[in-house]
């Protein structure tokens, strides 16, 4: 009898390990390695040379772009992109001489749905990025970030709000805003924006 073929992609030189979860859809490319604990939601793809250890959670349709390492305690909820060597930690206070691993020790990072961390950025563990967050390139995130909240720089600070679509959004007087691809429109109300329509 036939082998029924994988419903995913992974490219020969990948390393899957015997236990991990992928889901339908998923593409994986070049000298990528996932542990056996993780798990992929459907529709997944991870760029060249993508690590995702044991424990790693990843929503439907997660990018990983090249070169980033998904450390235990990181996990994506849905429509998740996370660019180009960006870096993520699980220990705040590592030590080469002081053997600090396991839950004990790690600290976990949620990113909300579809979160955005731009190229070469840093996530320091231990904070979670709302739904729809938006993290430009080269920016060292130390704190939580709002849903919608625009934030760059080092340390990442608030720099205005952003659409689900990523466009950055103008409130007017009243603290309506209006996305100019979706037309959805936003509330932002004491330091918060919701989303009005769908």
């Amino acid at each position: 009898m036939p082998e029924t073929p994988p419903a995913y992609y992974a490219h020969p030189t990948a390393i899957l390990d015997e236990g991990c979860r992928i889901g339908a859809g998923c593409r994986i490319w070049h000298f990528c390695h996932v542990s056996a604990g993780a798990v992929l939601g459907a529709g997944c793809n991870l760029g060249q040379n993508v690590f995702v250890a044991d424990g790693v959670r990843l929503g439907r349709n997660v990018k990983v772009q090249n070169n980033v390492s998904l450390y235990a305690g990181v996990e994506c909820a849905d429509d998740v992109f996370v660019g180009p060597s960006v870096v993520f930690t699980n220990v705040r206070n590592p030590r080469a001489a002081v053997p600090r691993r396991g839950d004990a020790h790690y600290q976990p990072t949620r990113l909300g749905r579809g979160v955005s961390i731009g190229a070469n950025s840093t996530v320091v563990c231990g904070v979670v990025l709302g739904e729809y967050a938006f993290v430009g390139a080269g920016s060292v995130v130390t704190r939580d970030v709002l849903p919608y909240a625009l934030v760059y720089g080092n340390p990442a600070r608030s720099r205005g709000w952003m659409s689900t679509h990523g466009h950055r959004l103008a409130f007017d007087d009243a603290g309506r805003a209006t996305c100019p691809e979706s037309q959805q429109q936003y509330q932002l109300t004491d330091g918060h924006v919701s989303l009005l329509s769908n």
